[in-house]
């Protein structure tokens, strides 16, 4: 990368991980918060005021992906930005759980994901941009883990809604970081790898394949949301735990969870495993919330649990895009991995508010049998899939002066070696190729390229 590419990329990371942090932070304490305002006391509440915020992620990060192509990605990013620090002050002072759901509504209603991942392809060369997403998703990584040790630390030291008055200031301090920290691209235009096409959109919602993982993302995350509304109540009815020491439980489990999820992707990227390896997690899931449902009735039930679920949820938030990469058309990469991000912020919502109506009338068994009959679905859906090609994406630039055929040159293309698939779009002067992970010749591929200039 050179300076620029970094520059953009180590600021759009921190931006993405900074909103992150906002949804992250509360995950933990936001049950045993929320209980304390006036009607808190209904867990059906709790839970849709939980997970209104993935509700209108889900309805507006694709429109304003789109909209950053009309009116300009920073100009998006602006707005989504003033949304979040207005949402997160209107939760920092809610007097009771209505307003609390509101602010969480609007702080969902900054959904700027999609417009920082197409500023972060512009301000990007092809070559670069695949180490450019893993840096955003490293951070994502990276601030889910902090946030379940912060959480219970910053609560005990400025409270649930200092925590929210914080994430408010920092997000409007983001947005001088936009303007003086970020670049202005030269170019702007539309990137097939990054964002959504709304015509392309019936092919990924008719691919069976993207279907199970799309399933499997809603399922996932409608879990993990469940979990937090049952959970701080566990560790501290049944484990006996203050919530300031529940980040003594959240951070072995994550560590553990990291450490093992990164020998069983390399595992299944380079041994061409993958499908095993993501089955196995996903029946890791299934035991954990199966598990739960069953037997949360002493403190070390519970952190043997919590350890298959992040062993489980690490391996599985690694393997879900690498198979959206590989599954997907090459020039619908973009319309696939939004539709994926949607399904995911549904998820989102579905799990805490079902979560919440269950907890609040059945109790914690009835949350996880719902979580446990989700991801049993899942599992064999999972099972039944075709396994991925080993594959993976590249891109080539074919210069902005470039007045070729672009169907004859696709079909060049993919007949050299080890190229599975190739679409030359020429108004973005880029060539997706999906090819062999360790048998095509990238010389060849260059030459065939360059000779069309």
């Amino acid at each position: 990368m050179n300076s620029l590419e970094l520059r953009a990329s180590v600021g759009l990371a921190g931006l993405y991980g900074l909103r992150m942090l906002g949804m992250f932070l509360v995950l933990p304490v936001f049950a045993l918060y929320a209980t304390a305002l006036p009607g808190g006391d209904n867990h059906a509440l709790i839970g849709i005021a939980l997970g209104s915020y993935g509700l209108t992620q889900a309805l507006l990060q694709l429109p304003f992906g789109m909209l950053s192509d009309r009116i300009g990605r920073k100009k998006v990013i602006y707005a989504g930005l003033l949304l979040f620090a207005a949402g997160s002050f209107v939760a920092a002072g809610a007097t009771d759980i209505w307003w609390l759901m509101i602010g969480r509504t609007i702080q969902g209603a900054g959904a700027i994901s999609a417009a920082v991942t197409a500023l972060l392809a512009d301000l990007t060369r092809e070559e670069n941009r695949t180490k450019a997403m893993a840096m955003i998703g490293m951070t994502i990584g990276t601030t889910f883990a902090a946030s379940l040790v912060l959480a219970p630390l910053l609560t005990k030291w400025i409270g649930v809604n200092g925590i929210f008055a914080l994430t408010g200031v920092l997000t409007l301090l983001a947005m001088i970081g936009v303007k003086f920290i970020i670049p202005d691209p030269s170019v702007s235009r539309f990137h097939s790898d990054t964002e959504a096409n709304t015509a392309r959109l019936p092919v990924v919602l008719r691919d069976p394949q993207l279907l199970r993982l799309n399933f499997g993302i809603l399922a996932l995350h409608a879990s993990q949301m469940a979990m937090f509304v049952v959970m701080p109540f566990a560790l501290i009815q049944t484990a006996g735990l203050d919530k300031t020491h529940h980040w003594e439980v959240y951070l072995p489990v994550t560590l553990i969870g990291f450490l093992l999820m990164v020998p069983a992707i390399i595992y299944g990227e380079k041994r061409q495993q993958l499908k095993p390896v993501f089955v196995g997690a996903v029946a890791l899931m299934f035991i954990a919330q199966l598990g739960m449902a069953f037997a949360l009735d002493s403190f070390w039930e519970i952190v043997v649990l919590l350890g298959l679920y992040f062993i489980a949820f690490n391996i599985l938030e690694a393997c879900l895009p690498s198979l959206i990469s590989k599954i997907a058309p090459t020039d619908a990469k973009g319309t696939a991995i939004g539709v994926y991000n949607t399904a995911q912020s549904i998820g989102l919502f579905l799990g805490a508010a079902i979560g919440g109506w269950l907890y609040s009338y059945a109790g914690s068994g009835a949350v996880f049998g719902f979580t446990s009959i989700l991801i049993g679905v899942w599992l064999t859906l999972a099972i039944s899939m075709a396994a991925p090609m080993a594959v993976r994406t590249e891109m080539f630039h074919i210069g902005e002066d470039w007045q070729g055929d672009a169907a004859a040159l696709s079909s060049r293309l993919s007949s050299q070696k080890g190229v599975k698939e190739a679409v030359v779009i020429a108004s973005e002067r880029v060539a997706y190729l999906k090819v062999m992970q360790n048998d095509w010749d990238r010389a060849s591929v260059n030459k065939l390229i360059e000779e069309t200039y």
